[in-house]
């Protein structure tokens, strides 16, 4: 009391301070890093190894089984996932949470070690997981002659944006690339006697320079270098190289020629590669927005100064527009949450100045908040702006409760000054338990696994700022204003009440008048939530929601070894098939190893016939036609999540037989699941292997070893780079490798080895068995494992979960055989029991709060049992509006608990102060029910309103607000109707009919 009492007589403090919250979070707002997620670095790491030519048993077996047995003794490692591929193997770690960065330093020393025992290993890169990334604006130069291009993306485009202060590298690509081809002509090695690793030496070392050592003299030093660095192609092949017989040139013995490469772009656009490729990424404390600006404006000059003619420069993906949009769009639903609150206020308290009153308490309470998410390093993100907009209704509920309380003791008489103390105090206790609740709720949180966890621990933070910023306000601007700014209308002594308040205390009256009522009332509703729950199963399920931003990825595997050929003619069927659809704008195909990442831009505005979700259905469905006659292996959306495919089925075991007739019997059994589509499996397609056969006695008869043949194998295969030489001032790679390729057995068998006995044929020293090896060996903790995966196909991720599982309940696995789910559906599942543990967690803090608010074990639980009803307003809300229940709809949930209390406390709280003031059980309810019906109509009407523009949300972000909007507004609505009625039959039955007044 005397806390606010001092409150409220330093008005200049409260203003200062008010008035310095207003400057240091506007500024906050501008200084604010803006991006669609937030950029956290993940618990988790992947290593990629390359491992030149060995296949992929040999890779499994030297690589990856040695570095996932060093990985997996490290101290917090929690799973180890690998795939191995020909020449390949990646691994995904995952860390235990907050250790990121410091196991992903212990998994890097493990690979460099591996990496130094194993001459095997090529090269290999690791690195922590995040959600950010390196390149966000892209662009493309095309319709022109690919001499011309290039030369203005060199000379101008790169240069020019790369002296932009936002901007930290310009990466180009599909710029003409050449290499010099030398070419040996076998029959004039022989004839020369001549060695091709020798002559590649000799190469190599002439095309040189080095520091040699260095000279002193009394003056200064001079460093002795040697530089025989070829000018020329010329040169090359005029190059000297020394026989038994005397010298040669180059040109005498291998053919040497300046060769432009194909297909040395990674990027298709529309079915063609003549274009060039613009990837741009964003310097350091530069927010995606401002570097979109200022590309667009030197983009702009370029254009003014006639550099772009002949061609076209265009925008491909600027991740800057999907955060603006999303920014703007949950921007202006908060406006207009703000506004529609502030009107249910004016309408209810029919006074402008004490609409005023909590008006200004809106902006004050958020620009506090956003100086909090500034001062703990925070983005302007999604996940930010939603938690602000779920705040906006609420941060206003104990300003009303506060000030409802101030004018409701204006009324009964009291002066300014004591209206204010006695109305603050009056309501203080609810007001802080009411806030506890729902922050307390937000506690165990930390409890939901993996990265969605992390994410949801910032949502939670976010609003937990926002509610208490809405207190300290509550307690400190809205006390301060009402003394002296509050305008007191006298109330009639002979007004009549309200309609509404009128039949409310009839019926509450009805219901506590006999203890058999309130048991009547109390089986009513508690009927009405079990008969809820069988809706459950025809609401809409999936872990996290897309985002629809007229834009789309798609990832397209390919069978492994595809020839250059082959895959041209996948990207003109793909290009094909896309074009099709008629709001497909543009798409744009990466190739990256065996995968080809599509990127497709949808049409906008008026030129849309269909909404993104059926676009998406479509592509896919298109695309997967393609899969029976071409190499294309699996056709999955990139946006399904960070689990991949949505539904995923492991089948673990040693022999891959065995694995694969399982997995074959498990697709067919999937196949008639309604609703899955595209299932493939990862052992799908095998390589044929030569293995080559020594036969060691002919070898030895001949005067050979094992290596002689080993070494003349390797030589007949020749091919690698020996060096470079500067050309235009590009640096062009030296190629070497024999003029007649060997590309048949028959051929290779046929080559004549020389021995002592003069040449002999190679097939008198070897054969070659034909063996089946798997494309793909996929590893899980160290067990060998096959993925089945699939897609979905207008059905829910829920609907198909629980198909599935009865799938796998029939499904039979020999002894040391196993099956389980994994992808979306794993996740789901890990998913709901962490949320039932978050739940059990957050119903005991609350009731932890209320028991100490009520210094009462029982009065908790009448509060409490208005939370299945909660659950009643939400299962109708999600199956009538069919918004999904994901993660942040959980989310939702969670929230609601602590949300719908709110007005059980209130009613509570004012109850048991009447019956302390001497007035029976009947009486005290009607009474708390009349005093306190006008606050709970507005903190619920004003919550509603301030979330509805986030529930009816469209465009990039609405599948994120939507779904957690839904939730909160028909929960609260249903909640607050039923709050009303059946926290008096609780209160009725469950307490006892007296109480120590005041007097006692």
């Amino acid at each position: 009391m005397r806390i606010l009492e001092y409150i409220v007589r330093k008005k200049v403090l409260v203003s200062l301070l008010s008035v310095l919250i207003i400057a240091l979070g506007g500024a906050a707002v501008l200084q604010l890093d803006k991006e669609i997620m937030p950029s956290i670095g993940m618990d988790g790491a992947f290593v990629n190894i390359d491992a030149g030519e060995l296949s992929a048993i040999d890779v499994e077996r030297t690589i990856t089984s040695p570095l996932e047995q060093k990985i997996q003794v490290i101290e917090g490692i929690q799973e180890v996932q690998s795939k191995t591929h020909r020449g390949e193997s990646s691994l995904q770690i995952t860390f235990e949470r907050g250790r990121g960065e410091e196991l992903s330093k212990k998994v890097h020393q493990a690979v460099t070690e591996l990496k130094a025992a194993q001459p095997e290993i090529k090269d290999v890169y690791s690195s922590q997981y995040g959600v950010n990334q390196g390149y966000e604006f892209y662009m493309d130069i095309t319709g022109g002659d690919m001499e011309m291009m290039p030369d203005f993306a060199k000379d101008v485009l790169k240069p020019r944006l790369e002296g932009l202060r936002e901007v930290a590298d310009v990466n180009l690509s599909g710029l003409p690339e050449s290499e010099v081809a030398v070419q040996f002509k076998r029959d004039e090695l022989i004839k020369h006697e001549l060695d091709i690793s020798q002559v590649t030496s000799i190469i190599a070392e002439a095309n040189s320079e080095a520091t040699l050592g260095e000279l002193t003299s009394d003056y200064d030093n001079a460093t002795v270098r040697w530089n025989t660095k070829l000018e020329s192609v010329a040169s090359l092949k005029q190059l000297e190289i020394p026989t038994i017989a005397g010298t040669i040139r180059l040109d005498d013995i291998a053919a040497v020629s300046l060769v432009p490469l194909e297909g040395s772009s990674f990027v298709w656009k529309n079915g063609t590669q003549d274009l060039v490729f613009v990837q741009i990424s964003r310097a350091s404390n530069v927010n995606q927005i401002d570097m979109a600006k200022a590309i667009r404006a030197e983009v702009e000059k370029i254009r003014e100064e006639g550099f772009i003619d002949g061609f076209t420069l265009n925008e491909m993906v600027a991740q800057a527009d999907f955060v603006k949009e999303s920014i703007d769009g949950i921007t202006v639903n908060i406006l207009i949450g703000s506004i529609v609150a502030v009107a249910i206020l004016l309408v209810f308290l029919r006074n402008i100045r004490a609409t005023l009153i909590i008006g200004v308490s809106i902006p004050t309470s958020v620009l506090l908040t956003f100086l909090t998410v500034y001062l703990l390093g925070y983005s302007l993100n999604v996940l930010t702006l939603i938690g602000l907009g779920l705040g906006i209704g609420m941060m206003v509920d104990s300003s009303i409760v506060i000030l409802e309380s101030i004018y409701r003791q204006r009324e009964l008489g009291l002066g300014n000054l004591e209206s204010v103390l006695t109305g603050t105090k009056e309501v203080a206790g609810a007001v802080f338990a009411s806030m506890l609740t729902t922050i307390v709720v937000f506690l165990p949180i930390g409890f939901i696994g993996g990265d969605l966890g992390r994410l949801m621990i910032i949502l939670s933070i976010v609003i937990a700022i926002t509610l208490i910023s809405s207190v300290i306000v509550a307690f400190t601007v809205i006390p301060t204003l009402s003394e002296k700014f509050l305008r007191f209308k006298k109330k009639d002594p002979v007004a009549k009440e309200g309609f509404i308040t009128k039949g409310y205390s009839a019926a509450v009256s009805w219901i506590v008048r006999k203890k058999k009522r309130s048991v009547l009332i109390i089986g009513l509703f508690s009927a009405l939530f079990v008969g809820s729950l069988f809706l459950v199963p025809i609401i809409p399920m999936t872990v996290m929601p897309d985002i629809f931003n007229r834009y789309t990825e798609v990832v397209i595997e390919l069978e492994s070894g595809i020839h250059e050929k082959d895959k041209a003619e996948v990207m003109t069927a793909v290009n094909e098939r896309l074009e099709s659809i008629q709001d497909v704008e543009s798409n744009y195909l990466l190739d990256t190893d065996g995968l080809l990442i599509g990127i497709i831009n949808m049409t906008k505005g008026d030129d849309i016939h269909k909404n993104q979700k059926e676009v998406n259905e479509e592509i896919l469905k298109r695309l997967r036609e393609l899969v029976p006659s071409t190499p294309i292996t699996s056709v999955q959306s990139a946006m399904d999540g960070l689990a991949g495919s949505p539904v995923q089925v492991i089948i673990k075991g040693d022999d891959f037989d065995t694995l694969q007739t399982l997995s074959d019997k498990f697709k067919q059994k999937l196949d008639a699941v309604d609703g899955i589509v595209g299932i493939t499996d990862t052992m799908q397609h095998a390589t044929p292997e030569q293995v080559i056969v020594l036969k060691e006695k002919a070898i030895q008869d001949a005067g050979l070893s094992a290596l002689h043949v080993k070494q003349f194998l390797e030589q007949t295969f020749f091919n690698a780079p020996i060096g470079q030489i500067t050309i235009a001032d590009q640096a062009v790679p030296i190629i070497a490798s024999w003029d007649a390729k060997t590309t048949t057995a028959d051929a290779l068998l046929n080559l004549r080895i020389p021995t002592t006995d003069g040449e002999k044929k190679l097939f008198s020293f070897i054969d070659l068995k034909t063996v089946q090896t798997p494309n793909e060996i996929m590893h899980k903790d160290g067990d060998r494992y096959i993925t089945v995966s699939a897609d979905i196909e207008k059905r829910d991720l829920g609907a198909i979960h629980r198909d599935v599982q009865r799938v796998l309940k029939d499904f039979n696995t020999p002894n040391g055989y196993t099956v389980g789910v994994a992808g979306d559906i794993e996740q789901q599942q890990e998913l709901m029991m962490e949320m039932i543990v978050v739940l059990a967690i957050a119903l005991f803090l609350v009731y932890f709060v209320m028991a100490v608010q009520f210094n009462h074990l029982g009065h908790p639980f009448i509060v409490m049992s208005i939370i299945p009803m909660a659950i009643i307003g939400v299962i109708i809300g999600l199956v009538v509006t069919q918004r999904e229940l994901n993660l942040l709809s959980g989310m939702g949930i969670i929230m609601l608990i602590g949300i719908v209390l709110n007005n059980a406390i209130l009613l509570i709280d004012r109850t048991n102060q009447l019956r302390t003031e001497g007035q029976s059980v009947d009486e005290a309810l009607v009474a708390a029910g009349k005093q306190r019906i006008r606050p709970i109509q507005m903190t619920t009407l004003t919550t509603v309103g301030g979330m509805l523009p986030l529930a009816l949300a469209s465009g990039v972000s609405g599948n994120y607000q939507a779904p957690l909007a839904t939730v909160l507004i028909f929960g609260l609505l249903f909640s607050t109707i039923i709050t009303l009625l059946l926290i008096p039959a609780v209160y009725r039955v469950f307490t006892v009919s007296k109480i120590k007044s005041k007097t006692e």
